[in-house]
């Protein structure tokens, strides 16, 4: 991973609403969720929403597919994994195993 993408991934994080949207979205696992119900969970009106998840989009951090009018939103776990595995590569002196249980999250774990 390119400290770039690095940066532009944990900007996008830090906002409230993107880091509540994002962590849901990591809940809801590979299928996502309609933007409208992500809306109806965290209380955030549609326009202002349509906003954040653009930004996790660009960010490289959320995928986006539309089936008919409706669009769905979810995680993209390798970019989730590699931004981890990035901010942990040099924890306990470039022996990350060590430093307690893996975060990491598969795609295939996730239901």
């Amino acid at each position: 991973m390119e400290i770039n993408f690095a940066v532009v991934a944990l900007s996008a994080l830090a906002q409230e609403h993107r880091l509540e949207v994002f962590r849901l979205l990591v809940q809801m696992g590979k299928n996502g969720i309609p933007a409208g119900k992500i809306g109806e969970q965290l209380d955030i009106p549609l326009s202002t929403l349509s906003f954040h998840l653009k930004e996790l989009k660009q960010a490289g951090l959320v995928h986006c597919r539309r089936e008919g009018r409706t669009l769905f939103y979810s995680s993209d776990y390798a970019a989730m994994n590699s931004l981890m595995a990035y901010l942990m590569e040099n924890c306990c002196q470039g022996e990350p195993e060590s430093c307690g249980p893996s975060l990491a999250c598969a795609e295939d774990e996730v239901t």
